[in-house]
């Protein structure tokens, strides 16, 4: 991990952009982190549209965490912003793209060529910065996974031991060999679904959330479309993450 800029942010949040190898990635960090006091660490997810892209909504969410104690980071997603394109992953999106102005159904051929890679690639690159990160000495444990691709947090969830409890965004587009991994989920869940989700199949969440295998799971659901995901969504997220990440 090599870190190429820093600024304060509100309330002396320090925000530091780094690299790890050729992945992009930034991580925020409380006042109260130091050596003698490292604060737990919240993995913030996103949809692979570029850290540029999203990075008001993803600093939004930071600096939250930061209030509550928390450092949060994330990383650049494959084939996104100004990682190099992944031509097969851009056509199966060209190809969900086309089906969904057509209104035809989402074959599971389009849901499998554009999500597997993506967790079979991204994964690893999370559990990498997982290390680095875990290796400062102001950032410690228990870990949370907040936010999507859904499918990422599921297979993290499964995979690496590090991962406490996770807050998930509900999304249609699973595979089903994402679905038959949530069974295998045994970490505390919070899921956030937007009743309304216009780009969203309501009943394949509702499957998923059965499908998970945790003994502490919880299904928020708000009316509105994708867009509309009220503050109070957010704060009781936050209160997950303080019940289980201390």
């Amino acid at each position: 991990m090599r870190f190429t800029s820093e600024q304060r942010l509100n309330d002396g949040v320090l925000e530091r952009e780094f690299t790890l190898g050729d992945i992009p990635g930034i991580l925020w960090t409380p006042a109260s982190a130091s050596a003698s006091e490292p604060v737990p660490l919240i993995l913030l997810g996103h949809p692979p549209l570029g850290l540029r892209r999203m990075y008001p909504r993803l600093v939004g969410r930071a600096l939250h965490a930061a209030a509550d104690g928390f450092a949060a980071a994330t990383i650049e997603l494959p084939g996104s912003g100004d990682r190099p394109r992944w031509p097969a992953v851009d056509q199966a999106r060209a190809d969900l793209r086309r089906a969904m102005e057509a209104g035809e159904p989402v074959g599971d051929e389009i849901v499998d060529a554009l999500v597997l890679p993506l967790v079979d690639k991204a994964v690893p690159e999370w559990q990498a910065a997982l290390d680095a990160l875990l290796s400062l000495p102001e950032v410690g444990g228990p870990v949370g996974y907040s936010g999507g691709v859904i499918s990422f947090g599921v297979r993290l969830a499964v995979v690496e031991p590090r991962i406490s409890a996770a807050v998930l965004f509900a999304g249609s587009l699973v595979p089903r060999a994402i679905l038959e991994e949530a069974r295998r989920v045994t970490v505390p869940l919070h899921v956030l679904l937007q009743w309304d989700d216009e780009g969203n199949d309501r009943q394949a969440a509702l499957d998923l959330f059965d499908a998970f295998g945790s003994k502490e799971k919880s299904l928020h659901a708000h009316l509105g479309g994708h867009t509309g995901v009220p503050q109070s969504a957010g704060d009781a997220a936050a209160q997950f993450f303080t019940r289980h990440l201390r």
